[in-house]
């Protein structure tokens, strides 16, 4: 039996990662999508799919990046995850036989959870993920469990971009996720909660009706952040991030996943490649073993404290109904933290025994329609809360290169609008997909938190130079297409001919 409502819980899971099919194995390169994939997008859509099934609805809001749901689909991708699953069992079953050998109880259970856990993936894929991503997506998106958000093709930070190339990002975007998932995202996941004054005309020329921004971003201009807000006298909604909710899960500094009981992502046994320590300490090398059992009930006690303080927060709002925003990356629920979707199935499961109603950013958005609309100002969620990540030091480098390419590739395909009549203009496709992969946020991320910076200062410049390289060639058709084949982006919905939706 549900409590008396005392208000209603928008969870949005922002699904992304750069791409990385083609570039590089390990340990970023194609490695950290296998083990996302293995870890995260199959268990958090399974328990989705599982309530589903149950008739359960609007449970939370799902971003897919353009990106990530290409190589989701991408016929090779998908063989090779099945192959790195199959690779996950052998690596636990051989574990398993030296455990036998050796006597070692601790090692022989570590090592039957990881056969387990890979049968169960090699099952999920089998059944579920064979025709891609997508497909696992779509009945998700039909049974109304969830609402997909939509977004720029390769996650360029939108407020570094130019009007034309800005326009272009995001048409392509949605249009991909629309071909993918048959239905158009009403909302976009906004790339790092990234907003500068103006945006809002940007969504507006697109239909898209709302986004998420950080929510230091809206609090100081908003009477509450516990409901949405029309931006800048458009039709356009903003929703903020309640950071003391969504910081009892993860933050820059502490958080649930950092308990002692739950498995340690940093420490694994480097003869077979399996996490076998729980957390035990911040420091030092001597990690305890893994206790399942123990790591599953402190997830239930963390679920039913996040609940707690969900409650808690609803009750002291000024809101009468609030609408209370938590996002976060869907990462962290599986791959970063482990026990992550036991928390999330929690979480869903109980909240209405609180009073909680869990909703989606749809169905919220028309309670923004009773009040004026406001202006923010610029914002995102990284260090600072404003754009010093993407700017500062060698990511200003970065920013700036980035706003050259921009300019010339707006000339080139500029240039090209009365010369390309009939279908597709296959070199301005070309580059238009190099731009966009070179704008990719991630890069500058992981150069200023110094996380993998090298992988990144090398992928940028590889896209940059590439850039460079096609648009001198752009009079060699043939090479030109030569090179977009060798690079094998597949972004089919990166069409540069692409013009600003009207309403």
């Amino acid at each position: 039996m549900s409590a008396r409502r005392v208000g209603r819980l928008a969870i949005v899971l922002h699904s992304h990662l750069p791409w990385l099919l083609g570039h590089g194995a390990w340990p970023v390169g194609e490695e950290w999508l296998r083990q996302a994939w293995a870890h995260a997008y199959l268990p958090v859509l399974s328990l989705l799919r599982e309530r589903a099934d149950r008739g359960r609805r609007n449970l939370l809001t799902l971003g897919v990046t353009p990106v990530l749901a290409a190589q989701w689909d991408d016929p090779n991708s998908i063989t090779e995850q099945a192959r790195w699953i199959a690779d996950w069992r052998l690596r636990a079953t051989g574990k398993a036989i030296e455990a036998v050998r050796s006597g070692v109880v601790a090692d022989r259970g570590d090592a039957h959870r990881h056969f387990r856990r890979a049968r169960w993936s090699e099952a999920e894929m089998a059944r579920h993920w064979s025709a891609g991503g997508s497909a696992a997506l779509r009945p998700l998106i039909d049974a109304e469990t969830i609402e997909v958000l939509g977004g720029p093709a390769t996650h360029t930070f939108t407020p570094h971009l130019i009007n034309p190339i800005a326009d272009l990002a995001l048409q392509a975007g949605l249009a991909d996720s629309t071909v993918r998932t048959g239905s158009r995202p009403e909302g976009v996941w906004a790339p790092e909660c990234a907003y500068a004054p103006g945006l809002e005309d940007l969504y507006q020329r697109h239909r898209v009706s709302h986004f998420v921004v950080d929510g230091p971003t809206l609090q100081h201009v908003a009477a509450s952040l516990h409901r949405p807000h029309r931006v800048g006298g458009t039709d356009v909604v903003a929703f903020g991030r309640d950071l003391s909710l969504t910081y009892r899960v993860w933050s820059p500094r502490k958080g649930y996943p950092g308990n002692a009981w739950y498995l340690d992502f940093h420490a694994f046994d480097h003869n077979w490649g399996l996490r076998a320590s729980r957390v035990t300490s911040k420091t030092g090398e001597d990690k305890l073993p893994y206790d399942e059992g123990a790591a599953l009930d402190r997830a239930d006690r963390d679920a039913a404290d996040f609940i707690e303080h969900a409650r808690r927060t609803m009750i002291d709002s000024p809101e009468t109904d609030p609408v209370i925003v938590v996002a976060y990356d869907t990462e962290l629920f599986g791959h970063w933290w482990h026990e992550g979707p036991h928390f999330l199935a929690r979480v869903l499961d109980t909240a209405a025994d609180a009073g909680i109603e869990l909703t989606t950013l749809r169905r919220e958005r028309e309670r923004a329609f009773d009040q004026p609309s406001i202006d923010i100002d610029a914002g995102s969620w990284g260090s600072g809360k404003d754009f010093r990540v993407w700017e500062s030091g060698e990511a200003g480098d970065l920013y700036t290169r980035g706003r050259a390419a921009q300019y010339a590739v707006a000339q080139f395909l500029s240039s090209r609008d009365d010369s390309v009549t009939v279908g597709r203009d296959t070199a301005g496709d070309a580059i238009l997909a190099e731009l966009l992969l070179a704008l990719s946020s991630d890069w500058a991320f992981m150069i200023s938190k110094d996380s993998a910076a090298d992988y990144a200062r090398g992928r940028a410049h590889e896209h940059f130079t590439t850039v460079s390289t096609m648009l001198r060639e752009d009079h060699h058709r043939e090479s030109i297409g030569q090179l977009h084949t060798r690079l094998e982006t597949r972004l089919p919905y990166v069409d540069s001919r692409l013009r600003p939706s009207r309403r």
